[in-house]
């Protein structure tokens, strides 16, 4: 299991545009992959469940990717954050 913490530095927060972008991104990926906020936890996969995370500038995610690809797809994971959110 690989982890990391990212802080939201977007003034938007995760709103539709990178949620979308990130549903998008973990697609190809087999490995669990999981959002965690102080306001709750999502999987990655479901646009619904991230936005209800109610993400905002200066909030301390941690991304959670369990399984057989976690290496690359955390990599490529702390990738997308750094530069859409």
């Amino acid at each position: 299991m690989k982890e990391f913490k990212y802080v939201i530095t977007d003034p938007l927060g995760m709103h539709a545009r990178p949620a979308g972008m990130l549903v998008k991104a973990v697609a190809p990926y087999t490995s669990a992959i999981t959002i965690t906020a102080p306001t709750g936890s999502a999987d990655a996969r479901r646009l619904m469940a991230l936005m209800r995370l109610v993400a905002k500038q200066g909030m301390e995610l941690t991304v959670t990717v369990d399984g057989a690809d976690e290496e690359k797809a955390a990599a490529e994971l702390q990738a997308f954050f750094s530069a859409n959110l």
